[in-house]
């Protein structure tokens, strides 16, 4: 089971950054952040958003032991962005990507 103090562990070792610097990132001290990853506290709400926002992950990623980091906040925005288009413009849209992953799916397949 993956707790917070796992999950803001692994991502600052999969981004390469010191616990001083994800501290710097959002404005706490190092020694909160080792508090965080040894499970010692327990960040608050807002820290909580702070350290999804440093990742770019959502907070749900963080406290939810059983969430997987399907989508980065980016890819979130798009999403929003395109259920925000016409039903016209959305199709044409989905017409473009259906045809992009197809092609990529056939080169991937002629590739192995």
């Amino acid at each position: 089971m993956t707790k917070i103090s796992d999950r803001i562990a692994q991502l600052r070792k999969q981004n390469g950054w010191s616990q001083t610097e994800l501290a710097k990132k959002i404005g706490a001290s190092r020694e909160a952040i080792g508090k965080y990853e040894r499970n010692e506290a327990l960040p608050s709400v807002e820290t909580a958003k702070k350290i999804a926002d440093a990742f770019s992950v959502t907070v749900d990623y963080l406290v939810d032991e059983t969430a997987r980091p399907t989508f980065d906040k980016l890819t979130v925005r798009r999403l929003q962005d395109i259920e925000a288009l016409a039903p016209e413009d959305r199709g044409h849209l989905m017409a473009l990507m259906d045809a992009f992953l197809r092609d990529a799916k056939t080169k991937k397949a002629y590739a192995s």
